[in-house]
């Protein structure tokens, strides 16, 4: 089962790489709780039309190894720079889930375009979606801090009575199994209760306003109308304003976990996006 070990404590993360070797690299970082599992109807179809896809399991989560610290931005986008190292990965396409997103816009913006070529901001919480002095229209604080709470108290609770709205089962064409809902709740205790609060901290400070305005690379944003858990007027629409480059798609009746309930149509947004990253880079080497 292959591992790197993270540069801050020599913790051992675990990641999955699909696909050829040679082919486009598309990397992608998971939602809080979650593993590589979540990404399986993206991963699976790229790789076998000839990307190579690679995903790890964030410290804490799936089969990576159980830590208590490092779970502060810089410390989580250094682990996702230590892999791109460790594969020696080049002319990548970043795709990043709710705090996965963040993870991105923090490892770009403290490492570098070196390794990097595009990204995708799926269902992000970038900028950051809590009220703050430069982002008055914000969530109330405490309302987050209420959540992460409920989450210390009862994260059994916590997963089950928030599935239908992290899915928005009940809006048209948002249907899924409930054999599929249940293995992705149970697939959230594979994070520990450490890291999953940790991460619930966080988000309650995330805020990378500045650095997204500074990156400059073409981005594409993917956001549900129906997102409770990142609103899009408060995340995703104004990441895509605050980014120098980039591309909106708003997907109808979209929640959190559009990943699943739209899981064609973002494949075939992410395929023509890393298409577009290939055709850049087949002319950059001619």
């Amino acid at each position: 089962m292959p591992y790197f070990e993270s540069p801050l404590d020599g913790a051992r993360l675990h990641y999955v790489d699909y696909g050829p070797a040679d082919g486009p690299v598309i990397v992608f970082v998971n939602s809080s709780y979650l593993g590589t599992e979540m990404w399986e109807y993206q991963m699976l179809p790229l790789a076998g039309e000839g990307h190579r896809c690679v995903g790890f399991d964030r410290r804490g989560h799936g089969r990576s190894d159980d830590v208590w610290g490092g779970f502060d931005l810089d410390s989580l986008a250094d682990d996702l720079n230590s892999l791109l190292e460790h594969l020696d990965l080049r002319e990548v396409v970043l795709v990043g889930h709710s705090i996965g997103t963040a993870e991105i816009v923090r490892c770009l913006s403290r490492h570098g375009l070196g390794r990097v070529t595009r990204a995708a901001l799926i269902a992000g919480m970038v900028p950051g979606a809590v009220r703050s002095a430069d982002h008055p229209g914000g969530v109330d604080p405490e309302l987050i801090r209420r959540g992460n709470e409920t989450f210390r108290r009862d994260r059994s609770a916590f997963f089950e009575d928030g599935a239908r709205a992290f899915f928005q089962l009940d809006l048209p064409g948002n249907e899924l199994s409930p054999g599929y809902v249940r293995a992705m709740i149970d697939r959230c205790h594979g994070a520990t209760a450490r890291a999953g609060a940790a991460l619930g901290d966080l988000g309650l400070i995330l805020n990378v306003a500045p650095e997204l305005a500074g990156l400059d690379l073409p981005v594409l944003v993917v956001h549900g109308t129906h997102d409770t858990s990142a609103p899009l007027e408060l995340t995703g629409r104004r990441a895509a304003e605050l980014l120098p480059d980039s591309t909106l798609e708003v997907y109808e009746n979209g929640g959190h976990g559009l990943f699943a309930t739209h899981a064609r149509q973002l494949t075939d947004d992410l395929r023509e996006f890393a298409r577009e990253n290939r055709a850049v880079g087949s002319a950059r080497r001619r």
